[in-house]
């Protein structure tokens, strides 16, 4: 595969190897990086706003590597953050109309992580309104569009994140993931997701879906991906859920292969997830792959309670405990489809609220017994390919089990890690995607299986025009 020459679509690890030799220096990658945001983002529409700061953050990071004393691992790197998450000095607007715009005072956990080893930070990227739904739009930035086919959208609630990575700006992006709000712009934009083990990246404040939501890469690479996990996979006293882990490189191990592992080919999640011929065809190819490396593929069903149900109703519940904390004249600018969900969810009684976190434990149960069997999954990540951007949102509840995430959110009601990753493109020159996953917390197994994928399929970058 021929390396890019741009510095905007290196990944994080070429960029770093250059400044170690001097070959290439921080404010020359994000002078790269700056000028393709001035001439692609007019119409992708990725930033809900621009670090005026990275200027001197990557001139910073350039008198250190002069000095042969860069700060950590990152250092110099360009990376966004979405707008669910707090940046100390600007708003979290969370994509929505109904919120404040006065800045934070603290950096979410993720963020102080990549800032501590030296990441510079080009600005928020957009999110669907408080991360809802999967269609990349949001009442207050508007449609965000993917740089593969402009007619389509790079997929949400990470939205921002999943076009910036897409278009070349900069290699580094947190998104976070719900139920395949990482995983399913990674799909449609050609990246590298991750949604790693609950608590394994530290939240605050926490947001609508705490209990099922985590924070996570968005990379052009799997060894990125890995590399940006080391630096927000940090302790972090604010979050209660926060695993306390010493610190760790999550690249060790990562090219190991995967001759032997024993991997199942699932194809139901307690239903039968939609996928169309594409995306059967890319989930073969990538089993194959997998097979020709020398790991144990075989079908199997980890025989899961009806997800779709369990999933409906704690997505429902935090959509309609949302709008409940709302002021009622500020609920006429919310996005309508999220409005619909609350109000149909707002009645669930606490009884059968209890009843759905009952059977998320049951199919948590479920994965932990059949990873006995299989240290790793292997799934579709999306239905399709990437839909139109200009879409309406139309019946949401049936649109999430449907069309968005089928196969995304299982894995977040069992907590597990996963990582969505592209295996080669449509007849539409669209990317298609699958997704591996690993029993809680072995994100190591999910690495290394991804990583075997990537070498093998080598999918070209977004050519942007």
């Amino acid at each position: 595969m021929n390396l890019p020459t741009d510095p905007a679509l290196m990944p994080a690890e070429t960029l770093l190897a250059l400044y170690a030799r001097r070959a290439l220096s921080p404010v020359e990658a994000l002078q790269a990086v700056t000028e393709r945001i001035a001439r692609l983002n007019p119409w992708v529409n990725a930033f809900a706003a621009m670090n005026p700061r990275a200027v001197q953050a990557a001139g910073e990071s350039e008198a250190r590597w002069a000095a042969g004393r860069p700060i950590g691992p990152l250092d110099g790197v360009p990376a966004t953050v979405k707008d669910l998450l707090d940046l100390a000095g600007f708003p979290t607007r969370r994509g929505s109309r109904t919120t404040e715009a006065a800045p934070a005072a603290q950096d979410a956990p993720a963020v102080l992580g990549l800032k501590a080893v030296g990441a510079v930070i080009l600005g928020k990227t957009t999110t669907t309104e408080f991360g809802w739904k999967s269609p990349g739009d949001c009442p207050l930035h508007g449609i965000t569009r993917n740089p593969w086919n402009r007619e389509r959208t790079p997929g949400g609630s990470s939205s921002g994140a999943g076009a910036a990575g897409a278009a070349g700006f900069g290699p580094l992006h947190i998104g976070t993931d719900a139920g395949g709000s990482i995983r399913i712009p990674a799909a449609f934009c050609g990246l590298v997701g991750v949604k790693p083990s609950f608590g394994r990246v530290p939240q605050w404040p926490l947001g609508a879906f705490a209990h099922v939501a985590v924070a996570g890469p968005m990379t052009r690479t799997v060894r990125d991906a890995a590399l940006m996990l080391s630096a927000m996979a940090r302790h972090d006293l604010r979050d209660p859920y926060c695993l306390p882990d010493e610190p760790r490189d999550w690249r060790q191990g990562i090219e190991q292969g995967v001759e032997g592992l024993r991997v199942a080919l699932v194809r139901r999640l307690g239903f039968d997830p939609p996928l169309d011929a594409e995306g059967e065809a890319a989930l073969t190819a990538a089993a194959r792959l997998l097979e020709e490396q020398g790991a144990i593929v075989e079908e199997a069903d980890p025989d899961l309670p009806d997800t779709r149900a369990i999933f409906g109703r704690v997505w429902g519940v935090a959509l309609a405990r949302l709008v409940a904390q709302m002021p009622p004249e500020k609920r006429r600018l919310l996005d309508q489809g999220l409005e619909e969900v609350a109000e149909r969810e707002g009645g669930m009684s606490a009884v059968d609220y209890l009843g759905a976190e009952a059977l998320r434990l049951e199919a948590a149960h479920a994965m932990a017994r059949f990873h006995q069997r299989y240290d790793v999954l292997l799934t579709a990540a999306t239905p399709t390919a990437a839909f139109a951007a200009d879409q309406p949102t139309v019946r949401p509840t049936e649109a999430l089990w449907r069309d968005w995430a089928p196969w995304t959110f299982a894995f977040n009601l069992t907590r597990q890690p996963a990582i969505a990753l592209p295996v080669g493109l449509d007849e539409q020159g669209m990317p298609r995607a699958v997704q591996v996953a690993a029993a809680l917390y072995r994100d190591d197994l999910a690495f290394r299986a991804a990583r075997a994928i990537e070498r093998a399929a080598a999918v070209p970058l977004a050519d942007p025009r």
